[in-house]
């Protein structure tokens, strides 16, 4: 005889649900968000000692949690949730924090000096490669003053060439008697022209530096030809003291822009050439980053160079005044690229 069927029993499955696993565990995902947006928003200083406590043992406790969905396949929109969560709590606990003033701090205090020292050979070269280039003029213009109209723009001079006075010349620099209203208009166009023109050549020795450093070497070269050529016009007058302390205000930190410039062209084409275990691409690309940070360093010096230029070189007229300055700016930029100093931790 068969008995009559047993009452079914519906049999549940273990309760593991997505509601559930968020109602055991979203206390901790809130608390860890408010922390991470307070250590976001204020910095580590904000948080209070238990705070800083809580902030690692919440991101463990939120990874686990990823760990379970993942494993459970729970909703996408909770995983999303909880991934994001977990890479925002990695990089603030985790991963170096700073600050734009921070980065800007950093760059200033020891990527620049860093950058330029590293470069030091190339700047060496260059500013031979300068001096060389104001040597051959200057020779060749205090032998033969015909010579200039190669080397100088006749029209940008302002008037300063060998068929000038020697009472024009010391007018254009500030000394004498008052310059006439051509004079001061030609001093003005002069400066801008040398300023306007030095800076060109800077960038083009940077941007021609792949060329394996070629043209680099002949636009320093061409640099120092216009220097050589017009200290060869004042000194035959008499005046290269007083001109140099006309260039020396504004020219050791204009001059040496220009062979940081090269330099970082240089490095760049020597990389080219001798790119060593690397291939010629990585090695370009690995002198590139030291040669940009260079070059955003001369963007800056020839910025001073030009307030020099422009204020300094024209209200200050005494000549050993403008060699004194001249002379503490060069002692502090090389104090400044030069000197060790320990990177701290900002």
């Amino acid at each position: 005889m068969i008995s009559p069927a047993a009452p079914s029993r519906t049999i549940e499955a273990p309760s593991f649900s997505t509601s559930r696993f968020r109602a055991e565990r979203e206390a901790d995902w809130i608390a860890f968000d408010l922390l991470l947006g307070k250590l976001e928003k204020k910095g580590a200083k904000a948080l209070t000692s238990d705070e800083l406590l809580q902030l690692p043992l919440l991101y463990r406790a939120t990874l686990s949690s990823l760990s379970i969905a993942r494993a459970t396949s729970l909703d996408k929109a909770l995983l999303d949730h909880l991934e994001a969560l977990s890479i925002r709590g990695y990089f603030l606990v985790y991963g170096v924090r700073e600050s734009r003033w921070s980065r800007i701090r950093r760059f200033f205090l020891y990527d620049w000096p860093a950058a330029v020292r590293s470069v030091w050979k190339e700047t060496i070269v260059i500013a031979l490669i300068i001096l060389l280039g104001a040597l051959t003029s200057y020779s060749l213009v205090a032998n033969n003053p015909e010579w200039y109209f190669n080397f100088v723009d006749e029209d940008m001079s302002g008037g300063r060439d060998p068929r000038a006075t020697a009472e024009f010349l010391q007018s254009t620099i500030g000394h004498g008697k008052a310059a006439a209203d051509e004079s001061e208009s030609a001093l003005h166009i002069f400066a801008t022209y040398l300023f306007t023109h030095n800076s060109r050549v800077s960038i083009l020795s940077f941007a021609l530096g792949f060329a394996f450093g070629v043209p680099t070497m002949m636009l320093e070269y061409y640099q120092g030809i216009g220097l050589g050529a017009m200290i060869a016009v004042f000194s035959a007058k008499g005046l290269g003291f007083d001109f140099g302390g006309w260039l020396f205000i504004h020219g050791t930190t204009e001059l040496f822009a220009a062979a940081l410039s090269g330099a970082a062209g240089l490095r760049i084409g020597a990389a080219v050439v001798f790119p060593g275990a690397r291939g010629r691409l990585q090695a370009a690309a690995d002198a590139g980053r030291t040669a940009g940070k260079v070059m955003v360093g001369v963007i800056v010096m020839l910025f001073v160079a030009g307030l020099l230029e422009g204020f300094g070189r024209q209200l200050i007229t005494d000549t050993m005044l403008r060699y004194a300055i001249g002379s503490l700016m060069l002692l502090f930029w090389l104090a400044y690229y030069y000197i060790p100093r320990r990177e701290d931790v900002a």
